[in-house]
């Protein structure tokens, strides 16, 4: 499980959590959670109540919703009556990678080329060619990293160390 929040320079909130397996109660449980980053935005003394919009998205491993081929699901909070927009301060996302069925030759979007790479992380040697950019080669990067044995790992670790002392010592030469 990997739980991220952090505050945008806007002030909106973002909860983002990778769950690999099925957990009872999850929506009541990301509502729950959803609470506090709008909670802290009281202040003391005269305030108006203004609130920035705080987003929970859950990354799941797993098939929420049965019976729905949908992979994406945006929640928030409307008028039952009317359908409308109640409130745009509180959103839910919840993405079911195991739904996500495109293959490498469909992916047009970032979106897309996101969840491929986290669906097909464990299986994949390197990037693919259709999907050969800067932030998903660190990924790949820190996939590998993780997967060393402990020993592999402290050696990558101190390689990349003396790398960077060395490196230091050289930028620094140039002044």
């Amino acid at each position: 499980v990997f739980d991220i929040y952090c505050v945008a320079e806007s002030g909106e909130r973002f909860i983002v959590e990778m769950q690999k397996a099925f957990q009872l109660n999850l929506r009541d449980r990301s509502l729950f959670y959803a609470t506090y980053p709008i909670q802290e935005q009281a202040r003391r003394g005269d305030w108006d109540f203004g609130l920035k919009a705080v987003y929970c998205i859950s990354i799941l491993d797993f098939v929420l919703e049965k019976g729905d081929d949908r992979h994406l699901h945006r929640v928030g909070l409307v008028d039952r009556e009317t359908g409308g927009l109640f409130s745009d301060k509180l959103n839910f996302i919840y993405v079911e990678v195991p739904k996500f069925e495109k293959k490498e030759a469909d992916l047009e979007t970032k979106f897309d080329k996101w969840l491929y790479v986290l669906k097909h992380l464990e299986y994949l040697e390197r990037v693919p060619v259709r999907i050969r950019e800067k932030i998903f080669e660190k990924v790949m990067d820190i996939a590998t990293l993780v997967n060393l044995e402990k020993k592999d790992r402290k050696a990558y670790e101190q390689s990349l160390k003396q790398y960077r002392d060395l490196k230091n010592a050289l930028d620094a030469s140039k002044l």
